[in-house]
């Protein structure tokens, strides 16, 4: 694996029962699991994998309310306070700081549409702010480059993904979480028309609830169920350099480029417009669906045919209860960065910042993130399948909202009061009529 992360010791005994068992240790997962505990209700971790294998360790480590979805500004700041109300410790591990998030804007057309935002956002009690070019340009000295300005949220911050997840579970299972790494679910099963077990490839679990969130895998998961959930991946590429004394203080993102200072040091440097999506038999099922979003991301999506095609349509099939699943044979997706795209991450990055033109590239990375075509989650129970709950499909997003993913999936779960309202994450919006369509403010 090209990524190291933190590890979290497995429980040492497999459990034949539990009230919930949550699939996926992804940010998500991880964050369901530590609400619940925190609850006292019993809950059974399982991960394929480790902890944080996949896209929660391989993500840009933002916390930002900057540009997002209007649907997601409520629970990004039931996030927000639960990542900055973090026990000491925890806040240590999980290397979680408030330094600010800016989006530069390169056109007129950018600004109008930030300003848009910003007005829209203020019911929200969002705290953003519009800098001017000189503004831009004195927050980050020797940036090059024509910018109109910047949208600048002073109260987003970061986190650092290969430590973050571990911490918050370890934390659960302070507090009580059965956690089995290594432990592939084949199939969820129902009886009397209600969830009853889950079946792994050490055994069966009974319980009363399950949760899905498993990433880029919770289609082939939810698929097993009879159900269709319309997501589909794309691949993103993220690097690190060597330690550099350039600290822009804030985390910041040019268009062509984006930069964030490391706890070590380094910087992480990523790009949007690199990020590929392979054509699957997937994407030609829910083509539709994802018309729309495509047309208007068509220049920052590099759609890809190749081995993916064949392998997802001899493979990615679900699981059954008696037979070695997939799951079992990949358990980590851990994709190859395309060289082109890390060239072109790393041109940006020295045209925009001259002053990084001889900093050395330590690292380099892709990971899978799982999307929806409205590019907003589900986090929501399942009308048809009582007992069973969906947290995926996050766009991208996961990192920044999950701890405040995992509340709400909680409190769904237990049935309890929610923090926020739910509506926007239900599952049955893909088939009760609504309009699926994506916001795009960034």
């Amino acid at each position: 694996m090209g990524i190291n992360v933190n590890v979290v010791n497995s429980s040492p005994v497999f459990p034949e029962q539990s009230e919930v068992v949550v699939i996926g240790g992804g940010i998500v997962g991880v964050s369901t699991a530590l609400a619940l505990v925190k609850r006292g209700i019993p809950t059974v971790l399982l991960e394929k994998g480790y902890i944080a294998a996949e896209q929660s360790s391989r993500n840009w480590g933002w916390c930002r309310k900057t540009g997002r979805d209007l649907r997601e500004l409520p629970l990004i700041n039931l996030s927000m306070g639960i990542w900055e109300g973090l026990a000491p410790r925890l806040q240590q591990e999980c290397q979680f700081a408030i330094t600010g998030i800016a989006y530069a804007s390169r056109t007129e057309q950018q600004m109008q549409k930030h300003e848009q935002w910003l007005q829209e956002a203020k019911q929200f009690d969002i705290k953003s702010e519009l800098l001017s070019s000189q503004q831009l340009h004195e927050k980050i000295p020797g940036l090059k480059g024509h910018f109109q300005g910047a949208l600048f949220t002073a109260g987003d911050g970061r986190a650092e993904p290969q430590s973050a997840a571990p911490a918050l579970a370890k934390a659960a299972c302070e507090q009580g979480l059965n956690l089995q790494q290594h432990c592939a679910v084949r199939h969820i099963e129902c009886s009397g028309g209600k969830v009853s077990e889950v079946v792994t490839e050490r055994g069966s679990i009974r319980c009363q609830a399950v949760v899905v969130a498993g990433g880029a895998w919770s289609r082939m998961l939810l698929r097993g169920c009879g159900l269709t959930f319309p997501q589909l991946k794309v691949q993103s590429m993220v690097l690190r350099t060597t330690s550099t004394s350039f600290d822009p203080g804030i985390c910041a993102s040019f268009g062509n480029v984006s930069v964030r200072k490391r706890t070590d040091g380094g910087l992480t440097v990523a790009s949007s417009a690199t990020s590929i999506s392979d054509i699957t038999p997937d994407s030609l099922r829910f083509m539709r669906a994802y018309m729309p979003a495509y047309l208007r991301e068509r220049n920052t999506i590099n759609l890809r045919f190749g081995s993916r095609f064949w392998q997802e349509l001899r493979h990615w099939r679900p699981g059954r209860a008696q037979d070695i699943s997939w799951y079992e044979k990949l358990r980590v997706l851990d994709p190859t960065p395309e060289a082109k795209a890390i060239a072109k991450i790393i041109d940006n990055l020295k045209s925009t910042l001259p002053q990084l033109t001889g900093v050395h590239i330590e690292q380099s990375w892709a990971g899978m993130i799982d999307t929806l075509p409205d590019a907003i989650p589900v986090i929501s129970g399942v009308d048809s399948h009582p007992g069973l709950f969906i947290a995926s499909g996050f766009s991208g997003h996961g990192f920044g909202i999950g701890p405040g993913a995992g509340q709400l999936m909680a409190e769904l779960v237990t049935n309890s009061t929610t923090s926020i309202e739910p509506h926007p994450f239900r599952f049955s919006r893909f088939s009760d009529g609504e309009k699926i369509q994506a916001q795009h403010w960034l």
